[in-house]
């Protein structure tokens, strides 16, 4: 995610679920503009404070995780600062974690876990990903933000041919 391998202005959309924490939120959403044809979109699932409080548990967790977590407003704020204007912003429904990433861990981890038995790198991630899912479970925390360059919406074909790049 540091050096992709596109041309300025060249995609319509940046589709990013769940990834963008890689390289942090704040530098994705400024350094991915510059692929953007002009009024390209922007889609990211972010892992987002959904109040200004949370119980000591689930804050030091991600703080430690991914310090830029923040609030809605926040991350809101910080995408038309970078020059993006909303379409939608919206809380995921917790099956698209639970159903579609927690669950599926699962398995994986049994079987990672058996392929790496007296790795205790290995458990210690296992357990870091569980608690994770307990924590989701408890305290439900991913918002999705679509979003689009600021130009002028007049005549704008939105479903013309599309150049995609998702993370």
């Amino acid at each position: 995610m540091d050096i992709l391998p596109f041309q300025q202005d060249e995609l319509d959309l940046i589709w990013s679920e769940g990834a963008i924490y890689n390289i942090g939120f704040e530098r994705g959403i400024n350094e991915w503009y510059k692929f953007l044809k002009k009024g390209g979109f922007i889609a990211v699932t972010e892992a987002s404070w959904f109040t200004k409080n949370q119980p000591d548990e689930i804050r030091d967790f991600w703080e430690k995780a991914y310090p830029e977590i923040d609030t809605i407003s926040q991350k809101v704020k910080k995408m038309e600062e970078a020059g993006y204007v909303p379409i939608a912003t919206f809380i995921l429904p917790e099956e698209c974690w639970t159903k579609h990433f927690y669950f599926p861990q699962i398995n994986a981890q049994e079987v990672f876990l058996k392929k790496y038995p007296d790795n205790k790198t290995a458990q210690e991630l296992v357990v870091n990903q569980r608690h994770e899912a307990d924590l989701y479970h408890k305290y439900i925390l991913w918002l999705c933000l679509l979003y689009r360059q600021k130009v002028a919406l007049d005549n704008q074909n939105f479903f013309g041919k599309f150049h995609v790049f998702c993370i």
